[in-house]
């Protein structure tokens, strides 16, 4: 395997997002599992980031490449 290979920033965005949701699942099982008050809420909680999180990905990613590729037409033309 190649060591050298760079992340492109649609990777790292994506580890991260994995890590925030993999973080969020296990504080949601210790509150769970302590019974804390309102762990309902932080369930349902969970359960809208789950859906959420990725959507706002992919709707930053795709608001960064459309303001990329406005800037880079932007400067061809001058």
């Amino acid at each position: 395997m190649n060591e050298n290979k760079k992340r492109t920033p649609k990777q790292i965005a994506a580890l991260v997002c994995v890590a925030i949701l993999v973080c969020m699942y296990i504080i949601t099982l210790v509150v769970a599992c302590l019974d804390f008050p309102n762990s309902g809420r932080q369930f349902a909680a969970c359960l809208l980031a789950t859906i959420g999180l990725p959507i706002l990905l992919w709707i930053y990613m795709w608001l960064y490449s459309k303001i990329k590729e406005n800037s880079n037409d932007k400067s061809a033309e001058e």
